[in-house]
């Protein structure tokens, strides 16, 4: 939480059948993307549907200390970009608050330029170590000055002329993955990079639209290989943002646990990358129709109708992981009220979130009454179907660690337990989904 923020607690209690028509806000990876990209284009980009969240805001900042022009006009947003290998060194430290995401894309798009770029954020984000990003960094040229560990502060400041990298993921992980690429946008020659197991692909879409020279191959033991040429020019574009399946996922696993419920959501991004946790969900025995299915900006899109379900556990392949990895604590939510055990591996990315949110799931899940066991990138809970005995009804709270998927995920289990379950903050949830209290209650749920 950011300093003069005061905690707000919330109560979700068990609540009737949710039922209603909403729009998701959208999707926050492909906001990052297109106000980076746009203000690293020649010319101008409009962004419709952006995601008007704090992470957001503060990767919109950073672009305009960059040198970049952001400004809302009629219900979109217009960034004028620099060009490419133009941005500008800021006059200030970067203050990312709590958006990892952004503060990692922004370390590989500006980390390889000749001047020192200072990157902040809250307590939360400071815990974070950034190794991830900063090792190919540095193989890139970049010279690092961070705190113990690699967390915040961190400060970048490149060479002359970075190197062209080929780097091999080490674990699956679509920011990683996205910092290089961004980062060889200013190196001369080809960045490669090897991905043993596809991620979300948004960046390689978008690098693609505004004019980068990419390309994606398949290897011969499966891993995609993207080349990238650096250097080359990017173009403004028009943009229209579809509704984040991540923040699809906590009114969807509320209606299909709350009896009765019948709801529908849409204009919901479909990208095959990024789908897990319905497909998943769908295995459980969850009521989920995917409608009106069309391909909108490059990207598949569709509306979904979800009914309340009885669900069954199951074991979730471990290569879905990256698919869904910003999922796992809302299907945590959902395997607690699931026949059976469901278990859960490959979840070592979320060691590094914006907690580490395996341990935050274990806690919360818990503290509110669910059997459930830890491993060290392992989680499997063993449902109790109907709710019965979940909740506390002491009301002990819930620990968020300032992590706004904490937060959500918890006040779901409480609008299908029976009893009511609290958390010790609220606030951070409008990081990645405003509006998020007013959606819910609009369809039906007890949350206060």
């Amino acid at each position: 939480m950011s300093a003069g923020v005061i905690a707000k607690p919330a109560v979700a209690r068990r609540s009737g059948a949710l039922r209603g028509e909403v729009r998701i806000p959208g999707d926050k990876s492909m906001s990052h993307r297109a106000l980076m990209l746009g203000g690293l284009a020649a010319g101008q980009t409009r962004i419709g549907g952006l995601l008007e969240g704090e992470d957001v805001f503060n990767t919109a900042r950073a672009m305009q200390a960059l040198g970049a022009t952001v400004r809302k006009e009629d219900g979109s947003w217009i960034v004028h970009g620099v060009g490419n290998g133009a941005l500008l060194a800021p006059e200030a430290p970067l203050d990312f608050a709590n958006a990892g995401s952004g503060c990692h894309l922004i370390m590989g798009l500006v980390g390889v330029y000749d001047f020192a770029t200072t990157f902040v954020g809250d307590a939360a984000l400071s815990r974070r170590p950034m190794d991830c990003v900063l090792d190919p960094l540095r193989q890139m040229g970049v010279q690092v000055a961070s705190a113990e560990g690699g967390r915040l502060p961190v400060t970048l400041r490149g060479p002359k002329t970075a190197n062209p990298v080929s780097y091999r993921l080490p674990i699956a992980s679509a920011e990683v993955k996205s910092a290089v690429l961004l980062a060889g946008l200013n190196a001369p020659g080809i960045t490669t990079l090897i991905e043993p197991v596809p991620t979300g692909d948004h960046t390689e879409r978008m690098l693609q639209a505004f004019g980068a020279n990419l390309t994606v191959d398949v290897g011969a033991e499966g891993e995609r290989i993207i080349r990238l040429e650096g250097q080359g020019r990017l173009t403004g574009q028009d943009i229209d943002i579809p509704g984040d399946p991540s923040s699809a996922a906590f009114p969807l696993v509320a209606a299909l646990l709350v009896p009765g419920s019948d709801i529908t959501l849409l204009n919901v991004l479909m990208n095959p990358t990024r789908a897990g946790l319905i497909v998943t969900l769908q295995e459980m025995g969850g009521k989920i129709d995917v409608l009106n299915a069309r391909i909108q900006g490059g990207e598949d899109v569709a509306d979904l109708r979800v009914r309340s379900s009885a669900l069954k556990g199951i074991t979730v392949p471990e290569d879905r992981a990256p698919s869904m990895i910003d999922e796992y604590q809302v299907l945590a939510v959902a395997a607690a009220f699931a026949e059976g055990h469901t278990v859960m591996r490959g979840l070592e990315e979320l060691r590094m979130k914006e907690s580490d949110r395996l341990a935050a799931v274990l806690s919360g899940l818990k503290l509110n009454g669910v059997d459930c066991d830890e491993g060290p990138a392992s989680l499997v809970v063993h449902g109790r179907p109907g709710g019965k005995g979940l909740g506390n009804a002491a009301g002990a709270a819930v620990a968020t660690r300032l992590d706004h998927r904490v937060a959500m995920s918890s006040l779901v289990m409480g609008l299908a337990s029976e009893h009511p379950v609290t958390v010790d903050d609220a606030t951070m949830i409008a990081t990645s989904f405003p509006g998020f209290m007013e959606l819910m209650a609009g369809l039906g749920a007890t949350i206060e």
